[in-house]
C-alpha cells in the first residue's frame, strides 16, 4: 500500500508540473511512464521531454492515440463482432433458402407431372424432369458456394476475435498474462478452491533496484531482465499456479492447493535462483551486479475478503524491501488496512 500511495503522489506531481488535465488518457500515460510499465510509451515520453521540456495534453493524447493505433480498438472489436453476427445471419438465410430450393423442386416435380399430356413421348418428359433437376443442381452448388464462403468468413472473424481476446489480456513484452487477466483469474480461482475445499496463496514480487538497472544499462537491458524474470516464474505456473505480470517490475502469482508457507517457499527458491544468476549486458559483454527481487506472501482465505489477502501480500513485499531486498516474507493473518 506504501509504495502504491508513492507511486499515486508521482503520478500526481507528473501532472502538475506538465499542467496536464486529470483525465484516463494523461494519468495512464503519467503511469506507464513512471513505472515502465509500457516500453514504448515511455521511450516517446522521454523524448518529448529531451527535445521540449514539457508536455501537453495534446502530446499525451498524440503518444497514446498512436501506441494504439495498430492494436485492436473498440470500435475495431465491435466491427469484428458485427461481421460475425452478419455472416451467421447470411449462413442461415442460405440454410432456409437450401431447404426452401429442396422444396420447391418437389413442388415442380409434382407439379410437371399433372401437367404431363398422356400423348407426352417419353424424350419430353424425361428432357422436363432433366431439366428441372439441372435447375436444383445449379441452385444447391450456388447455394452450397455461398455457404462455404459464409463459413470460412465466420472462423476466420471468431480467430481474429480470439486473438484479440488473448492480446487484451497478455502483457505484450514478457508474454504473461496481464493484469487485467489476473483479475479474472482471481475471482475464478477463489471460487474454484472455495468449491474444491483447497488452500489458496497470493505472492506478489518486485524486482529489486529496477530503476538503478534501467539507468545503469538501458531499457533494453531491463526489459531482457523483466523477461528472464518473468521466464523464471513461469516454470513454477501449472494448471493450479498462474504467474501474470502486475505492470512495471511487479508479477503476481496465485497458488492453489497451497498453504502460504508452501507458496512462500516455492517463491524464496526461486528468488534465490535468480540471485544466484550471474547475468551479462548483452550490450557492453559486461557482468551485470546482483538481480534480486523481494516477494511477500499472504493466504487469501485468512482474510474476511479475499481482496485483503492482496494488500497484505503487497504490504509484505514493502516490508521485504524496507528490510534489506532479496527477500520473501509472510503476511500476518490480521486484515490489511
Amino acid at each position: 500500500m506504501e509504495r502504491r500511495r508513492q507511486l499515486y503522489a508521482d503520478v500526481g506531481a507528473f501532472l502538475f508540473v506538465h499542467d496536464l488535465d486529470l483525465t484516463p488518457v494523461n494519468f495512464g500515460l503519467a503511469l506507464d511512464y513512471l513505472t515502465g510499465n509500457d516500453h514504448e510509451i515511455e521511450k516517446a515520453v522521454r523524448a518529448i521531454l529531451a527535445e521540449r521540456g514539457q508536455i501537453t495534453n495534446g502530446l499525451a493524447e498524440k503518444i497514446v492515440t498512436d501506441r494504439h493505433s495498430n492494436g485492436m480498438t473498440v470500435e475495431g472489436l465491435g466491427q469484428m463482432l458485427e461481421s460475425v453476427e452478419e455472416n451467421l445471419d447470411r449462413f442461415t438465410r442460405l440454410a432456409t433458402e437450401s431447404r426452401a430450393s429442396a422444396s420447391d423442386y418437389g413442388d415442380a416435380l409434382q407439379a410437371r407431372v399433372k401437367d404431363m399430356d398422356v400423348q407426352d413421348s417419353p424424350e419430353n418428359v424425361v428432357a422436363a424432369l432433366v431439366g428441372l433437376t439441372r435447375s436444383m443442381v445449379e441452385k444447391s452448388r450456388q447455394i452450397e458456394t455461398e455457404m462455404r464462403e459464409s463459413q470460412k468468413k465466420t472462423r476466420a472473424l471468431q480467430q481474429s476475435l480470439e486473438n484479440a481476446r488473448k492480446a487484451a489480456e497478455q502483457d505484450h513484452l514478457t508474454g504473461l498474462a496481464n493484469r487485467r487477466a489476473f483479475e479474472g483469474r482471481f475471482k475464478s480461482e477463489v471460487t474454484e478452491a472455495k468449491k474444491n475445499g483447497e488452500a489458496l496463496s497470493v505472492a506478489f514480487c518486485d524486482i529489486d533496484h529496477f530503476k538503478r538497472i534501467n539507468d545503469t544499462h538501458g531499457h533494453d537491458t531491463g526489459d531482457r531482465v523483466l523477461k528472464f524474470v518473468g521466464s523464471l516464474l513461469t516454470k513454477i505456473s501449472d494448471e493450479k499456479c498462474h504467474v501474470a505480470r502486475h505492470g512495471g517490475e511487479e508479477f503476481v502469482m496465485l497458488f492453489r492447493g497451497k498453504s502460504v508457507s508452501e507458496a512462500c517457499e516455492i517463491v524464496d527458491e526461486t528468488r534465490a535462483d535468480l540471485a544466484s544468476r550471474k547475468l551479462v549486458d548483452r550490450n557492453t559483454g559486461e557482468r551485470m551486479e546482483q538481480v534480486s527481487f523481494s516477494g511477500g506472501v499472504a493466504d487469501v482465505f485468512g482474510y474476511g475478503d479475499p481482496r485483503d489477502a492482496l494488500k497484505a501480500a503487497d504490504r509484505a513485499l514493502y516490508l521485504a524491501k524496507e528490510h534489506g531486498r532479496n527477500r520473501v516474507y509472510m503476511a500476518a493473518g490480521e486484515p490489511a488496512e
